[in-house]
């Protein structure tokens, strides 16, 4: 069964000037995009009246704007852009890597439902999603995100809110049905299964090697739905054993519950888990430096060239046994936190923090520890059943 009563098809791409991993270097960007914009149009209405084709008028320079389909149709409606500060937001651009992103209709397209997932016109929302990779591009995996998640490079993504909201983020709900509800606590005999729990079962479930194995060919092509877990044994006809079996199924799914609520917790607040102790050496007589251009792995993925000053040593092997789609956790992070400079824009985006300089070490360390520990707690989920 699929529990959530809206899923949100993520395909929402922003341009260049929308996400940052700076948010002063996002206002200007897109400030300087929606000033540009203005003054296009100003221009197409003074000399057209608005009614004229638009070609002509608008600029190509892509160092100043991005022209979308969706952007040409605000500009035909002659309608005015705003910057609007409230509408910046902490953004899951990748997995385990943060930015800034300008949440606005003019500046990201095809959102779908998102904006009843993470309301745009409204403060940053407290709200948890499980954002699932979905389509025959890279294997399914899951991730819990308090971050409005963005699309991956490649192909779609689904994402199950815990909340859902109004456009202007009022009206609160849960997003797990009441009908949902009712199955969980009906199917195990438990009246106090809360709809916490069904999300926490959900996201344990979408770790399970078996589930992914035994839908592998659904996860392709459509939503992921949810199986009962239960005890294998086929229930004796003697009352007794037959409730001595329901106790079973519910210890079962009580495990999983248990094991998603932790998996939720370090994958959602993994800034804040505890580091793994690697060896650090630092390169005679090079100058302390804990800023990164581009890192590197070495051959054998046991260390982390950070920077000319300083190697990363010790890395377990089984830290890349935690892979979403065809990467690691830690290997997501080593290829999204580099300097880069977009071809068309001219737009640098810098991972490095002048306030935090160390934050890149640490979270390499804190990425490690959460993908051993994600590991084990997979490790330790009970059988799906039948």
């Amino acid at each position: 069964m699929n529990p959530f009563e809206i899923s949100n098809h993520e395909k929402q791409k922003e341009k260049h000037a929308a996400i940052q991993f700076f948010r002063s270097l996002l206002e200007l960007n897109v400030v300087k995009t929606v000033d540009f914009y203005n003054a296009q149009l100003a221009g197409w209405i003074s000399k057209t009246a608005g009614k004229g084709p638009i070609e002509q008028f608008l600029s190509q320079d892509n160092a100043m704007i991005s022209w979308s389909e969706g952007l040409k149709n605000y500009f035909k409606r002659g309608v005015v852009a705003e910057y609007e500060p409230k509408k910046i937001r902490a953004s899951l651009y990748r997995p385990f890597t943060k930015q800034f992103l300008y949440y606005d209709a003019h500046l990201n397209e095809r959102r779908y439902q998102m904006p009843l997932v993470f309301p745009p016109e409204a403060p940053q929302s407290d709200n948890t999603v499980i954002w699932a990779k979905v389509g025959t591009e890279i294997p399914m995996f899951a991730l819990a995100t308090d971050a409005v998640p963005n699309l991956l490079a490649q192909g779609g993504s689904q994402c199950f809110p815990f909340y859902s909201y109004a456009k202007d983020g009022t009206s609160r709900r849960e997003n797990i049905t009441d009908w949902a509800l009712e199955q969980f606590r009906s199917h195990y005999h438990d009246p106090s299964i809360t709809k916490w729990d069904i999300f926490h079962y959900t996201y344990a479930a979408l770790h399970h090697p078996e589930y992914r194995v035994r839908y592998a060919a659904n996860l392709r092509r459509e939503l992921p739905r949810i199986p009962f877990v239960n005890n294998d044994e086929t229930p004796p006809s003697a009352n007794s054993d037959t409730e001595r079996t329901a106790d079973d199924s519910l210890d079962r799914f009580q495990a999983f519950v248990h094991a998603g609520q932790r998996l939720t917790e370090i994958h959602v607040r993994y800034e804040h888990q505890a580091e793994y102790p690697l060896v650090k050496t630092e390169k005679p007589g090079e100058k302390l430096n804990y800023c990164v251009t581009r890192m590197k792995l070495s051959k054998d993925k046991t260390s982390i060239f950070y920077n000319q000053f300083l190697t990363l040593s010790g890395i377990p092997a089984e830290t890349y046994d935690y892979r979403l789609g065809n990467r690691s956790a830690l290997e997501w992070v080593i290829d999204q936190y580099q300097v880069s400079t977009d071809k068309r824009s001219g737009i640098t985006n810098d991972p490095n923090r002048p306030d935090d300089p160390e934050y890149i070490l640490r979270l390499i360390g804190q990425v490690i520890t959460v993908s051993l520990e994600t590991n084990q707690i997979v490790r330790s989920l009970p059988e799906l059943g039948d």
